[in-house]
């Protein structure tokens, strides 16, 4: 297991359910952000932040990755892992890989959990509680 792997592990296990006010956590290890572009001065980390409110992660925003070196190194590792068992690995993605060669620009998003939103400003503990199609509600973890 990576350093940053164990830092994800320890954050989810012991701080996310701490996080009851709106809090915006930044720099997220390298090994667990792909698609995310190193943090000039500290390559263990990336620009990538997270916001949590009522100990849910509600959204992931992070600088896109746009060197296609880089990115291939990294979806090779992820490709390794993927092999060893790891679930929530990226698959490589030539098409990506070729965008970028194109020369992609600097670029950025967010993910935002509306779901979660929902959860909170319902007041329900549960994701299965709030999705649009209840007949969906059984297949949701």
């Amino acid at each position: 297991e990576t350093w940053g792997k164990l830092v994800e592990e320890l954050f989810k296990e012991y701080v996310e359910p701490t996080l009851i006010q709106p809090t915006f956590v930044l720099d997220y290890p390298k090994e667990i952000s792909p698609l995310a572009k190193e943090r000039p001065g500290d390559p263990r980390f990336v620009e990538r932040f997270e916001f949590f409110i009522g100990g849910l992660e509600c959204g992931n925003a992070f600088t896109e990755l746009n060197d296609p070196l880089e990115q291939r190194a990294r979806f090779a590792a992820e490709k390794r892992a993927l092999e060893s068992g790891e679930e929530a690995a990226h698959p490589m993605d030539e098409d990506f890989i070729q965008a970028l060669e194109y020369g992609m620009p600097p670029t950025g998003g967010i993910g935002w959990g509306v779901d979660r939103m929902v959860m909170l400003f319902c007041d329900q503990s549960s994701i299965r509680e709030v999705i649009l199609f209840p007949q969906l509600r059984s297949q949701v973890p």
